[in-house]
């Protein structure tokens, strides 16, 4: 289990802030149980699902900017748990882009791949390795979506979320796995050790220029669309 809980650039679990937050949240105090779940939860609902300028930054870059999306979200959440002892690796996945139309909309929805690196987190818990991915949407923007599309009560596919049981699906971790985006998989790359690793393999297939304009306008673009299904059910 020794190289699923070492440090890594991208994993940069003794970064200040991060220690300040494991501390603050008293979470080495709690059996590994706990630890597991209560992380698991900080980073579904008080991380935002969000769109950060690129897949490759540093846990601590999450944290500071509040918002992430499957593989910055996956960062952040392995640094936590390696940084209290709890095993984990990555599994690497390609989703196919129509699981993003909604949050993606236009020219940027049109540049995108067919296919989108994905990954899930994996963590080792009572000699049994579980899939988490249902941290990805935070609870408020997923109910909101649900209210949008209430008459949806099967299978969804769009606006970041791809399930079997759009009203209903495995977000919640209680020795299980979880999954929100699981149905738009297209590609396996099977695990690695560390995000570090995955991506040092495997990169979105964007050219120079679509790199720029989706870190400089696409993102920014994306993360209004999903502030505005925030915003709109509330009124």
């Amino acid at each position: 289990m020794k190289e699923y809980l070492e440090e890594t650039r991208m994993l940069n679990f003794n970064h200040d802030s991060i220690q300040r937050l494991i501390k603050q949240k008293k979470w080495t105090n709690d059996d590994d149980f706990q630890k597991i779940q209560k992380i698991y939860n900080f980073i579904r609902d008080d991380v935002a699902f969000g769109y950060n300028t690129d897949d490759t930054i540093p846990a601590s870059e999450v944290l500071n900017d509040g918002y992430g999306q499957c593989n910055t979200k996956g960062t952040l959440f392995m640094a936590l748990l390696r940084a209290v002892g709890v095993p984990c690796r990555i599994h690497g996945f390609t989703i196919d882009k129509k699981l993003q139309k909604g949050a993606m909309t236009g020219l940027i929805y049109w540049i995108a791949p067919k296919s989108i690196v994905h990954s899930w987190v994996e963590i080792q818990f009572e000699e049994h390795w579980y899939n988490l991915e249902g941290f990805i949407l935070d609870r408020e923007y997923l109910k909101k979506l649900q209210e949008k599309f209430s008459d949806c009560k099967a299978s969804f596919c769009g606006y970041g979320a791809a399930t079997n049981n759009f009203q209903n699906p495995q977000i919640d971790w209680c020795r299980n796995d979880t999954y929100i985006q699981k149905e738009g998989i297209n590609h396996d790359f099977g695990v690695f050790c560390s995000p570090d690793e995955f991506f040092e393999k495997h990169q979105q297939q964007l050219s120079p220029l679509k790199r720029f304009i989706y870190r400089y306008f696409g993102r920014k673009l994306m993360n209004s669309n999903i502030k505005r299904i925030r915003i709109q059910q509330r009124l």
